[in-house]
């Protein structure tokens, strides 16, 4: 009996890529017409590459561009990019198709609802505000909540402690299959691939289920609970 679901937040729940790339897109144009030289496209690997480095919740990553580019940190590029990031980021940040339906659905049936995230509890939570998703969780863990990343089984432990259920009573649904789903069935926790959300050209996901959209959760869990 499936009494609760854990999502990954970030390309699960939301967008993340497509956000990301369209505010750092707006930040390297509004440098440009700050009077920065340089060309987008490759200004735009640039970046990327320092976040694949850094990590993808990097405060400074503008500061560092500017410094590889310059030798410095000018105030006034830095702000231009900073405020264009920000309102490209929030422009963007949005739920895929059906997230709320299938949300307000699950809560409707009994069903128990969580997110476990490698982001940081901060970032995480104001992701989850953005989207108006704060009510809709019954425990949100973070990496800060943990200690350790996916595919760790510690963040899935701590969430089936919080839930107060058994590996048998949940499901797991995110985007990253070296991540979610081992992490989730090292616990022994069934697994769903969001396809939907596949930034990595998946060909084998290792899930017990792929889905195209987010609301083929609500079948598996009524197949499951009526078999």
């Amino acid at each position: 009996m499936i009494k609760a679901v854990i999502f990954d937040l970030d390309n699960t729940l939301l967008d993340f890529v497509k956000m990301k790339k369209e505010a750092v897109m707006s930040a390297l144009s509004s440098m440009k017409e700050a009077g920065l030289d340089l060309d987008i496209d490759i200004s735009y690997k640039e970046v990327m590459k320092i976040y694949e480095v850094e990590g993808w919740e990097n405060q400074l990553v503008f500061d560092k561009f500017l410094k590889n580019k310059i030798g410095r940190v000018d105030n006034k590029y830095l702000a231009a990019a900073i405020v264009a990031y920000r309102r490209a980021k929030e422009a963007n940040l949005k739920a895929y198709p059906n997230v709320q339906k299938t949300l307000n659905h699950l809560i409707k049936t009994g069903i128990q609802l969580a997110i476990v995230s490698d982001a940081p509890s901060r970032e995480a939570w104001m992701r989850i505000y953005y989207l108006n998703l704060h009510h809709s969780f019954d425990t949100v863990i973070t990496f800060d909540d943990s200690g350790e990343r996916k595919p760790s089984p510690a963040p899935f432990k701590l969430a089936l402690e919080r839930l107060n259920l058994s590996k048998d009573e949940v499901l797991m649904v995110g985007d990253w299959p070296e991540r979610d789903m081992v992490g989730a069935s090292s616990m022994g926790i069934k697994t769903i691939f969001a396809k939907y959300g596949d930034a990595f050209g998946v060909k084998k996901s290792g899930a017990n289920w792929d889905i195209e959209d987010i609301s083929e959760v609500i079948n598996i869990i009524n197949e499951i609970n009526h078999a």
